[in-house]
């Protein structure tokens, strides 16, 4: 084994690697995603679910925008730019419009160290002839089958893909409660940051502007300096702790984005009183399903190294604790020598073995 392996096995806890048919189908994943893409879609993203989240999002951003409206802090001009923005944000559901051709691409099963510049290769005329093109802005950055999401302030555009509109994040047969707690609230995340914070020096068409940056800073440094602290005592170790400056635009996001969901929520209701669901109230649902988002099984020293290299809070000893305590909502106690202890999904079965990065 390599020393430069063993090191990154030692930072992060592991103690073997993967077994090689998972390796095998990370390598087939990167180089012919698009490939993979469409057969994936197919099987696991029906139309009707892909209208209904799509139906989703549009509510939460105009949730977002009513709340931009309401923000006292923001001045009138820059909250103009913020929804000017908003409303010409992109947003892709499951899948792109368009698929990348591999049809030049060739597998060599006795090539093992020239095969993985097969797939680059196929796709350089492509990537070349877009120099002095305009960019697209419906171009994505992931596949169908990756579990994240992603802001794109360069093209003032969001990325969902098909495979986090799945349990425990998004199901159509799951009530409203849990799938406005679960993925709402990573929707809501990533909206956040191209009104708020890291796409804000950005235009609606998402070229750079750093005027309304400036102006955002200077009005919520006071409140930005306020959250950096509080995540500043989060201590998921005896000895180590949140590094709140660290995370910051991550945390913004986070509180952003679950406040918009529950809003979002609530405004599905219509005024109606929510259903109760084996014996838990809308809101216990809501914030069941916003904690086992962020339930997770990590090594201590994976989790050390997310703390001190990460942008983004640890999930169940930070991400969750804050945003339910800012609604009145009372965590479970975490211990980082036993899993987060949470009640079981509303609606469908959770669980992740690796953190989420939004």
């Amino acid at each position: 084994m390599s020393t430069s392996r063993s090191s990154v096995m030692s930072l992060s806890g592991t103690l073997q690697q993967r077994p090689r048919w998972q390796r095998g189908v990370v390598v087939v994943d990167s180089e012919l995603g698009d490939a993979i893409g469409p057969i994936y879609a197919r099987r696991y993203f029906s139309p009707q679910a892909k209208e209904e989240a799509e139906a989703l999002v549009a509510h939460i951003i105009a949730v977002y925008r009513e709340r931009l409206g309401a923000l006292s802090w923001m001045a009138p001009a820059t909250k103009a730019e913020a929804v000017a923005k908003l409303n010409a944000l992109y947003v892709g559901v499951g899948y792109g419009e368009n698929w990348r051709d591999y049809s030049g691409y060739q597998v060599k099963p006795d090539d093992i160290f020239r095969q993985p510049l097969a797939g680059p290769v196929v796709l350089l005329p492509d990537n070349v002839a877009r120099i002095g093109r305009p960019v697209n802005r419906k171009e994505w950055s992931m596949t169908p089958q990756t579990v994240n999401a992603v802001n794109l302030p360069l093209q003032n555009a969001l990325n969902f893909p098909a495979a986090i509109l799945q349990p425990p994040f998004y199901d159509p047969a799951a009530p409203a409660a849990a799938n406005y707690g679960a993925i709402g609230a990573i929707i809501g995340h990533e909206i956040s940051h191209t009104s708020i914070r890291r796409a804000a020096p950005s235009t609606p068409r998402g070229a750079c502007a750093i005027g309304g940056h400036r102006r955002i800073s200077r009005t919520s440094e006071p409140r930005q300096q306020k959250l950096a602290a509080q995540y500043d005592t989060y201590k998921p170790f005896p000895d180590l702790s949140v590094n709140g400056k660290q995370t910051l635009a991550e945390d913004i996001a986070d509180v952003a984005g679950v406040s918009a969901a529950y809003d979002g929520y609530h405004a599905a209701l219509k005024g109606n009183s929510a259903p109760v669901e084996h014996g838990f109230t809308g809101d216990q649902q809501f914030f069941i399903a916003f904690g086992q988002n962020w339930a997770l099984k990590s090594r201590p020293a994976a989790l050390r190294e997310q703390v001190m290299t990460d942008s983004h809070a640890p999930g169940s000893t930070v991400r969750t604790p804050y945003a339910m305590s800012t609604h009145g909502m009372r965590p479970l106690p975490f211990r980082p020598d036993r899993p987060s202890i949470l009640p079981r999904r509303i609606g469908f079965a959770s669980g992740r073995s690796t953190p989420l990065k939004t």
